[in-house]
């Protein structure tokens, strides 16, 4: 059975295995991280949970009446079980009162995109994530004495550039914001 419920520090080993695996197959594979996000702010930390496993996650960041969804993700064995929506549902829930918005940052990964748009978040901004990797070539870079030009880089870029960018390099992605105003 499934059970919503508050994160604790025992669950981060789960946490971190379950955000791995669910983000393995998106534009964000490359996005690991071997220690949960620790937040300085209010925040709302949730995970589903089948047995003692971390199948899903939800952590929200609060700055005073706005919102950002720092993690959201379902392990792939229980994708399409409405986890994610159950975990949103809680986490609206959560909100103190005085939050008027609840963003979100995604990049091209189909099923993704369309999550946001059904759960009720409509497209704000767009901006492009850049990876420089070592084929990209040196044009441009410069680094302090005694270093090497970077061999990767990521680098943010304004959408107007995205024909320009992806002739030079071959990871570009459109990262879009969502919001959902409370």
């Amino acid at each position: 059975m499934l059970q919503i419920r508050n994160y604790r520090a025992a669950d981060e080993r789960s946490w971190l295995i379950c955000r791995l695996l669910s983000f393995f197959d998106t534009d964000y594979y490359d996005d690991v991280k071997i220690c949960k996000t620790t937040f300085a702010s209010d925040r709302v930390e949730l995970v589903a949970c089948s047995g003692d496993d971390v199948v899903g996650l939800i952590d929200v960041e609060i700055d005073g009446d706005t919102a950002t969804i720092d993690s959201i993700a379902v392990h792939p064995h229980a994708q399409r079980q409405g986890i994610a929506s159950e975990l949103l549902h809680e986490a609206l829930r959560r909100l103190p009162a005085n939050v008027t918005s609840l963003d979100a940052w995604t990049r091209a990964t189909e099923s993704a995109n369309d999550w946001y748009a059904s759960a009720g978040f409509s497209e704000n901004y767009r901006y492009l994530h850049v990876y420089k990797d070592s084929v990209s070539g040196d044009d441009g870079f410069e680094s302090p004495a005694g270093l090497s030009t970077p061999v990767h880089a990521f680098m943010h870029a304004r959408i107007e550039l995205e024909d320009e960018l992806r002739e030079r390099y071959s990871r570009v992605y459109v990262c879009r914001q969502y919001l959902m105003r409370l």
